[in-house]
């Protein structure tokens, strides 16, 4: 595992890159749960005193993404059932304050670039490609997104977006959910060229609880795995 940390090309204090850094790995996975995160070996990898570094740390247990367990230390905690739901629950909220916006700003060239996405992650689809299609679903969810120009929402929004990617990666590998969701893109595409703001703001709605659903079912089965 290599963590990318260069906090001599930084201006911000070196606890808050550590912290990003160390965010950023345990969300994606590079740091996987259960793992210790000795602070010695930490401090070298990062190239940093343990002085920030503990200070990263308690963020990181601020935010629920480790814990102090009595005799192990600092440990990365598995993502839970409610984490899940209480993530999902924020994206739902703030997504659908961006839909009339979304509606009402979206252009020609926006639906174009849209389509474009679409046609890109149609040959995914068709192949299967599980790991290209999940970061491709992304962009094409913030592309649309952003076309609100809702900023201080989209700032919100973008800083719970290391958690949905995460999860919608767990999502998309439930393969009896994968074909639907992705006709749901186009027809999300669909609604937004009509200017459907009732069926936008439903299958959004929907499109959203069902990605969910399988993120709770990939957990599941994780979890059921871990205990075997």
């Amino acid at each position: 595992m290599s963590l990318t940390f260069q906090p001599m090309l930084e201006s911000r204090p070196i606890r808050e890159i550590a912290y990003e850094v160390l965010k950023k790995a345990i969300i994606t996975g590079e740091i996987p749960a259960g793992e210790r995160i000795v602070e010695t070996e930490y401090a070298d990898r990062l190239h940093i005193s343990r002085t920030p570094l503990r200070e990263a740390l308690r963020k990181l247990e601020r935010d629920g993404l480790v814990e102090y367990v009595m005799r192990r230390g600092v440990v990365v905690r598995a993502f839970t059932i409610d984490d899940v739901r209480e993530i999902y629950t924020i994206r739902n909220a703030l997504e659908m304050l961006t839909l009339p916006g979304i509606i009402e700003r979206a252009t020609a060239e926006d639906i174009q670039s849209l389509r474009e996405k679409l046609a890109e992650m149609d040959k995914l689809q068709e192949k299967d490609d599980v790991e290209a299609l999940s970061p491709l679903a992304r962009e094409f969810h913030w592309q649309l997104t952003c076309i609100s120009g809702q900023k201080r929402i989209l700032r919100v929004i973008e800083s719970q977006d290391e958690y949905i990617r995460r999860f919608s990666a767990m999502a998309i590998r439930q393969e009896n959910r994968r074909s639907a969701a992705h006709h749901e893109h186009h027809l999300l595409v669909d609604y937004v060229e009509e200017k459907n703001l009732d069926k936008f703001t439903e299958l959004t709605k929907s499109h959203i609880e069902r990605s969910m659903e399988n993120c709770l079912a990939a957990l599941a089965s994780q979890n059921q795995n871990r205990e075997l």
